[in-house]
């Protein structure tokens, strides 16, 4: 795999980055090759990293009395991290699990401020990735309080149309706050009549 095609992508999709700065982050970033089901982040674990998914999909989710609690799907051209652990040096409070065989890029919270800086055009980078995952938790928030069930099911695949191939259903319901029962009546609605 090529890493420098990958940063070309990261710096055409999310933000400008100089030759120089994408050079850097050649030399920062490590690949990871993982199986389906794999753990990148436990419960209870400092995760300092965070990871950029080249191939393949990933999620977050907690423990809550037993059950297993979807809030968070990444694929191809997206990071992940375990947020609260990354960012306040605090214990993650949920797990990352890789859902299919992939490649990830992954970059440590000091070569990503020895890169912050170093390049204005880094530090740029890490304000849109940060601001893209903001929106989108504030956009979740709204889903919940707001839409209903289809409606929350028919704009997870205006975003992410083949997701239903990709992901386990039980962690779609989960991720919509929905039963099982619910997303099956949604997407076959002759069997709930």
């Amino acid at each position: 795999m090529d890493i420098s095609k990958v940063v070309e992508t990261i710096s055409a999709s999310y933000t400008p980055l100089t030759d120089a700065c994408q050079g850097d982050l050649v030399r920062a970033l490590k690949i990871l090759r993982f199986d389906r089901s794999a753990t990148l982040v436990k419960e209870g674990q400092y995760a300092d990293k965070t990871y950029f998914i080249v191939e393949g999909c990933a999620r977050a989710y907690y423990l809550k009395d037993g059950k297993d609690i979807t809030d968070w799907f990444a694929f191809e051209g997206e990071f992940i991290s375990s947020i609260n652990s990354f960012f306040l040096d605090v214990p993650s409070p949920h797990f990352i699990e890789i859902l299919e065989r992939g490649i990830l890029l992954e970059l440590s919270r000091d070569k990503i401020t020895i890169l912050s800086d170093k390049y204005h055009d880094f530090e740029r980078l890490v304000k849109t990735v940060v601001t893209k995952t903001l929106l989108q938790l504030q956009q979740r928030v709204v889903s919940i309080q707001f839409e209903t069930a289809q409606q929350k099911y028919e704009n997870l695949l205006g975003v992410q149309p083949g997701i239903t191939q990709r992901v386990p259903l039980t962690h779609i319901a989960s991720f919509l706050g929905i039963t099982l029962e619910t997303l099956s009546r949604i997407r076959n609605p002759k069997n709930g009549i």
